[in-house]
């Protein structure tokens, strides 16, 4: 059993959902495994990552408007220490969550067809963000 964990510091990405399954199956190559599985997850409170299609990006768009449907500009929000998107940030996070569990089969994320991992990006004005990546197989 081989079990490697590395840090993986992605660029900022303007506020939505991006496809970032490219940098989790670059970072794989460096760590071969037949059979395993890849835990990322996400060092911040106000990103998520999550599964979803990954062929049309209108449903990141519809993604993005859902959330901020129920999650932004509400009246009795009182944690607004960095801004209006401060707290709908947070609850999103918690929502979609920060940690994603995927097989390894060949070296590759066994994903569905239309399966992809989204980073969610839920400031106006973010940073860099920081994934955990722990690689556990044979």
């Amino acid at each position: 059993m081989k079990l490697h964990q590395t840090s993986l510091k992605l660029n900022s990405y303007t506020r939505g959902f991006h496809l970032i399954t490219f940098e989790i199956e670059k970072l794989l190559l460096q760590y071969p495994i037949s059979v395993g599985t890849i835990t990322v997850f996400i060092k911040h409170t106000s990103a998520s990552l999550s599964i979803n299609e990954n062929a049309d990006s209108s449903v990141r768009i519809d993604m993005e408007s859902f959330y901020n449907d129920i999650a932004d500009n509400k009246e009795y929000y009182i944690h607004t220490y960095e801004g209006d998107d401060d707290m709908p940030a947070h609850i999103k996070s918690s929502i979609l969550g920060q940690s994603l569990t995927i097989p390894i089969t060949n070296n590759k994320l066994n994903l569905g067809v239309w399966q992809g991992i989204y980073l969610g990006e839920h400031r106006n004005k973010a940073s860099s963000r920081e994934l955990v990546v722990t690689i556990i197989g044979e």
